[in-house]
């Protein structure tokens, strides 16, 4: 069972529309696999984000696609993501948005060696972490685990207090300073979209308080998972006494497979999290992934206007879950848990 049946196993719940939406997700992901195995050129792998990597998919849902490459530039790469674009025109795939950030091919090299300084655009890092937190390869894997693992070995092998700490876990800084670093990022740039888009504004508002924030909080555990998840006994150390950072590397790649919902239903399983605050945050889940579910709902907030949002219902019962679930994890993060209190407190403020 996964993390987040065993806890609607413990909390005596269902989540019809979290149901609903893994199983689109599973459903496309196999069509559209059959149906692109032999477009992928090689050295490359077609890697999907958003709701459909996150099993969160619903009828009008973004595909969000890269043709990650991983080797010298070819012509093969330019017609590759064109005949990938056109059958995802014919499965009536909604296209991603116009950022820029996907829809094309992307090369490994800035993705791995431009972490910080003025080369890692803000295009750098979205496709960097998100590559991290909420992607799946469809079809040929071997590019997208390759480039994960020189992602994740470059913020071990570069974190020097990490890898030379005689401490028996360590917690990636390098890898939580950028994590929190996109997540800023995205709340900077939701301000900038709003003045420079006047439609959907209240739908970006909504994913930034939970599915965009979901993703964040997906990092924090990816990056505390040693103190929280980890085997008892586990101290990746070597024979010298410091960091196997091997080990380490293996182990951030395995957590970072985990889906987003997964990591927090994980940790809502831990003992200290009370039954009240699970189903708090897991419904404000079920209930916002409902809303996007709702053609008319979803309709209505992405035309909703800055000006007309004071006093619209929708938009007021999307603002009681976000509130709902924000509380949850206020108290997942904050009270009732004093290892992940302690984290949040020594690793994810100062």
């Amino acid at each position: 069972m996964t993390p987040l049946q065993r806890l609607a196993q413990r909390l005596d719940r269902t989540w019809p529309h979290l149901d609903a939406a893994r199983a689109e997700s599973d459903r496309t992901r196999a069509q559209l696999t059959t149906r692109l195995v032999d477009r992928v050129p090689e050295d490359t792998s077609l890697v999907v984000f958003g709701s459909l990597a996150r099993g969160e998919l619903t009828k009008g849902s973004d595909l969000d696609w890269t043709l990650l490459v991983d080797g010298r530039a070819h012509e093969a790469h330019h017609t590759g993501a064109q005949a990938i674009a056109r059958i995802f025109d014919e499965e009536e795939v909604k296209k991603p948005g116009p950022t820029g950030v996907f829809g094309n091919f992307a090369f490994s090299h800035p993705i791995v060696h431009q972490i910080g300084g003025q080369e890692d655009t803000n295009k750098n890092t979205t496709q960097r972490i998100l590559l991290l937190l909420e992607s799946v390869a469809l079809g040929r894997e071997d590019v997208h685990e390759r480039v994960l693992r020189l992602v994740l070995s470059r913020y071990v092998e570069d974190d020097r207090g990490l890898r030379f700490s005689r401490k028996a876990k360590r917690i990636p800084r390098f890898l939580l300073n950028d994590i929190v670093r996109y997540w800023r990022t995205v709340t900077v740039d939701f301000v900038y979209k709003q003045r420079e888009r006047a439609d959907g504004w209240a739908l970006r508002n909504a994913k930034l308080r939970m599915s965009r924030k979901l993703i964040f909080v997906s990092g924090l555990l990816t990056c505390f998972a040693p103190e929280m998840f980890a085997e008892p006994g586990e101290t990746w150390t070597g024979a010298d006494g410091y960091a196997d950072t091997l080990r380490i590397v293996q182990y951030l790649l395995e957590r970072t497979r985990i889906p987003p919902l997964q990591q927090l239903a994980e940790a809502a399983l831990r003992p200290a999290i009370s039954l009240e605050t699970a189903r708090k945050v897991f419904d404000a889940y079920d209930d916002f992934i409902g809303v996007l579910a709702d053609d008319d709902k979803r309709r209505h907030l992405k035309e909703l206007m800055f000006d007309d949002f004071d006093g619209d219902q929708l938009f007021k019962d999307v603002q009681r879950i976000t509130g709902k679930f924000q509380d949850g994890l206020d108290k997942m993060f904050f009270e009732e848990d004093e290892v992940l209190k302690k984290l949040i407190r020594d690793y994810g403020v100062f």
